[in-house]
């Protein structure tokens, strides 16, 4: 049996902290909930186990930890008392028996994604972050085929292009489509991966504001935003959004006022074996995002080893733990919008809407 351990950390604060602790989550408004995550310890959410390779019938177990702190307080914090709090989780993991930790949502983009938490670590760490873009990927591709949007005609747009995810799915994303537009807050970074972007075979196009999403059939949202930042009235009819992610940036609004735009919820798979997570964090039965099932994977691999750390990630990398993960039986889920399935209606209308003849004409 081969040990990990992965981090998550409250995200939407009263309905995570309720997850575990029912009654402060019910009581404590959420300012509080922000105000003294900075004091809590790491706490211990449970054990997870029936996780098997499907190619080697390896049975491993893992263990889920959490970081106290909520996303404003990791941003509001100074950084070292961020990597204090993070550390102290890792060393939670390392006493738990963990020989390998996933670092989940804002503590893997948080400083310098993951660095500075495994100098002080024992035990390797990953943020998940390679396979979370092929796993991003793969449903994008998916989603386009099943509502009749053709990659090779097709404008994407990514919306973070300049971060660790942003900026290597740009590249293969780039092999696939003839037009990409890259969003960001800061041009010169974006300037910076456009002859990148290019070398790989789409025209690439720089763009500040989330208008410009306006002329995107398919969206890739890999920003670290805090809050939603895509609304309804950024996005075309028909079009495609892959929001990867946590918190989420598409606002909830887009579902309820856009019937016309297909948003899916992205980096989901399923887990090879009868898994037992022993404890809600918000996926149906056997599911996992892809950061942690990067993990997993790793460990089913017995490849005891910090992966995808740092701002910097490659092809390679992305493309050697697809392979990994397939190896060992972890699949694409299927699609869930907001937390809920995505119905065959809902993927008729947005057939209906898409402005490419196959879309019109599909099934």
């Amino acid at each position: 049996m081969g040990g990990f351990a992965f981090m998550i950390h409250p995200i939407d604060p009263r309905r995570d902290v309720q997850r575990k602790f029912p009654l402060l989550g019910r009581l404590l408004p959420e300012p509080a909930i922000h105000f003294f995550s900075a004091y809590f310890p790491p706490v211990y959410l449970s054990h997870v186990t029936g996780i098997r390779s499907a190619a080697t019938g390896k049975e491993i177990e893992g263990w889920l930890v959490a970081c106290p702190l909520t996303p404003q307080r990791m941003l509001s914090l100074p950084l070292e008392r961020v990597y204090r709090k993070i550390i102290e989780t890792g060393r939670l993991a390392e006493r738990l028996g963990a020989q390998i930790l996933g670092l989940g949502a804002f503590t893997a983009v948080v400083g310098d994604a993951g660095v500075t938490v495994a100098r002080h670590l024992r035990i390797p760490v990953t943020t998940g972050n390679s396979y979370t873009v092929a796993v991003s990927l793969q449903a994008l591709r998916e989603a386009a085929r099943q509502v009749g949007i053709p990659l090779a005609e097709a404008t994407a747009a990514i919306v973070g292009a300049a971060g660790a995810i942003g900026r290597v799915a740009a590249r293969l994303l780039a092999r696939e489509v003839p037009r990409l537009i890259l969003v960001g807050r800061r041009a010169e970074r974006l300037e910076n991966i456009r002859p990148l972007v290019e070398a790989e075979g789409a025209r690439a196009e720089i763009a500040k504001s989330l208008q410009a999403l306006r002329e995107a059939d398919l969206v890739l949202v890999v920003s670290s935003s805090p809050v939603a930042i895509i609304g309804p009235e950024h996005l075309k009819p028909g079009a495609v959004v892959c929001d990867v992610a946590q918190p989420r940036n598409v606002s909830p609004l887009v579902a309820a006022q856009r019937d016309d735009v297909l948003v899916i919820d992205g980096g989901i798979v399923e887990v090879p074996g009868e898994v037992d997570f022993g404890f809600d964090f918000g996926l149906p039965p056997r599911m996992a995002y892809a950061c942690m099932a990067e993990t997993i994977a790793l460990a089913l691999e017995d490849r005891w080893e910090s992966y995808s750390l740092g701002r910097r990630l490659s092809i390679e990398q992305v493309e050697e733990i697809a392979r990994l993960a397939e190896k060992h039986g972890f699949r694409l889920a299927g699609f869930l919008s907001f937390g809920q399935p995505v119905s065959e209606a809902r993927l008729q209308r947005i057939r209906a809407r898409v402005p490419f003849p196959a879309g019109r004409a599909w099934g």
